[in-house]
């Protein structure tokens, strides 16, 4: 069981994501917990209240679009936001060590990995290991990537594929 860390359940850890995000969207920011007074706070221990698995994607900063600061989020970044061996460990630290109430897979618009795993086409070093872990994902959208409505259902079935991935955990 998740060591308790903070006093907040699952529903509110999701409650303070979609509020935080709510407010980026209105464009109506508290940045919270983003002072030199909070470094010192989280110096010698930190625990986060959700943890998120994010695209790498310089667009999508998970604290800035959930009007978050330090110490509140627990964030893995990987190009497509795949489940790796490696980014489900790390969440299962944030989780299970730290207490993190909540993993949130956060996919996004245009994302290049989704398109490249669309695409199907050979790609140079290991990038491949990124395009091979969407492309379950997103089989049956191969060839659409110039749709967009066809980039949104793969993007949103690479979120599912994620998910599963994390769940087998």
């Amino acid at each position: 069981p998740a060591v308790a860390q903070n006093n907040i359940t699952s529903d509110e850890a999701l409650a303070l994501l979609m509020q935080g995000n709510d407010r980026f969207v209105q464009q109506k920011h508290e940045r919270p917990n983003q002072t030199t007074i909070r470094i010192a706070e989280v110096a010698e221990h930190q625990s986060p209240f959700a943890a998120i698995l994010g695209c790498a994607d310089s667009r999508v900063p998970a604290e800035i679009i959930f009007d978050r600061g330090i110490g509140d989020l627990f964030i893995g970044r990987v190009a497509g936001n795949i489940a790796t061996d490696e980014e489900i460990g790390s969440l299962e630290y944030g989780t299970l060590v730290l207490g993190a109430k909540v993993i949130m897979v956060l996919g996004h618009e245009r994302c290049g990995a989704v398109k490249a795993a669309m695409l199907g086409d050979e790609v140079p070093g290991q990038i491949g290991s990124v395009i091979e872990a969407i492309a379950p994902a997103v089989t049956e959208y191969q060839g659409q990537q110039g749709d967009p409505v066809a980039t949104e259902a793969a993007t949103k079935s690479n979120i599912k594929y994620q998910m599963e991935q994390l769940m087998a955990s």
